[in-house]
């Protein structure tokens, strides 16, 4: 089964996951999955722009859907809360209304145009997670790199480890396929290397991978003007958006200590939450949370679908509002906590 199939089955299988999970909550069953709240995963917040080859497009959500979002949450009965809250309010006795926290990974210029408007709209508080490297233009994102390079081009070449080959990329298929290919590359090999070589061939083939960055990402003077506005927060991201657990623990405390420090020096307010670059099992692991917790932050959030609780805010799961799940009654799935339990987790 290629890639591509691969990723049409998985989206077949959550999204039948997602119907079922509606259904049940639907008729009143499971609900002891709810939880005391739930905390969501953001990217970008902007109207679709369709094109053949979308390889990011499951972190996009359009501004109409966080609008719906926000109203179904609120017909069911949540309240929004600011992240820094979430281990207060799981420490109080069970019984009350259940909380939703919105985050949003990377500080787009879109979170400010599309979702803040949304946010305020809905007097939803919600964290804004900053890289460093990102926000100052220093450091490329290498997803946002390959999806404008490998749309752009009918070939190019590129050494995997195995010498200088030709990937061609006159279909979706083969755009995919190397997209693949690449994130294969960067996860198994020194990440800073394998993104310089990455925009090393976007350069070679006249795109300039930070020009990407500067266009999509936030700079200093926004964020600044964003963590003015009431309900928006600030937390740290590190500073370059590498695996943390690939690094050694001297240079992953560092990346975490200098993204904090970098928030603050923005905003004047230490930021005492931290996303997890990537925020999956093989990117973050328990020596990042105990870096996290010695560093003094009191919320640390992965991606790893889940609920939270009050043994784990220093390892966090989040659920996605996903690009590619953009119903209404997903969110109430998701909410409910059943999908997990029909994961057996």
């Amino acid at each position: 089964m290629t890639g591509q199939l691969k990723r049409l089955a998985k989206r077949v299988a959550i999204g039948a996951g997602l119907e079922a999970s509606w259904l049940i909550a639907s008729a009143g069953l499971m609900r002891e999955a709810r939880g005391r709240g739930v905390v969501f995963t953001l990217h970008h917040v902007r109207p679709h722009v369709s094109q053949a080859f979308e390889p990011n497009a499951h972190l996009e959500i359009t501004p109409a859907f966080l609008d719906a979002a926000l109203r179904r949450l609120t017909r069911e009965g949540y309240r929004f809360v600011p992240l820094d809250r979430v281990p207060a309010l799981l420490a109080e006795p069970e019984g009350g209304r259940p909380f939703a926290a919105f985050t949003l990974d990377d500080g787009y210029r879109n979170n400010l145009e599309h979702a803040l408007p949304v946010f305020e709209r809905h007097q939803a508080p919600f964290t804004v997670f900053v890289s460093q490297g990102f926000a100052e233009g220093s450091h490329s994102i290498w997803w946002e790199t390959l999806a404008v390079l490998l749309r752009s081009r009918n070939e190019i070449r590129f050494d995997f480890g195995g010498g200088r080959e030709r990937l061609a990329l006159d279909r979706p298929q083969q755009q995919w396929n190397a997209f693949d290919r690449f994130a294969a590359y960067i996860h198994r090999t020194d990440e800073a290397r394998a993104v310089a070589a990455i925009d090393s061939l976007a350069r070679e083939n006249g795109i300039e991978p930070t020009e990407i960055v500067r266009e999509l990402v936030m700079g200093p003077g926004e964020l600044q003007w964003l963590a003015r506005r009431p309900l928006a927060a600030l937390g740290a991201h590190t500073i370059s958006h590498r695996a943390l657990a690939r690094l050694p623990a001297a240079e992953a405390r560092i990346e975490m200590q200098v993204s904090a420090d970098y928030v603050e020096g923005l905003t004047g307010i230490r930021p005492d939450t931290i996303a997890y670059p990537y925020g999956t099992p093989q990117a973050a692991t328990a020596r990042e949370a105990r870096i996290a917790g010695d560093l003094g932050f009191s919320v640390a959030v992965t991606t790893q679908p889940g609920l939270p609780a009050a043994a784990s805010t220093a390892y966090l799961p989040r659920m996605s509002l996903n690009g590619f799940y953009q119903k209404r009654r997903y969110v109430s799935a998701l909410a409910s906590g059943i999908p997990l339990k029909l994961m057996g987790r």
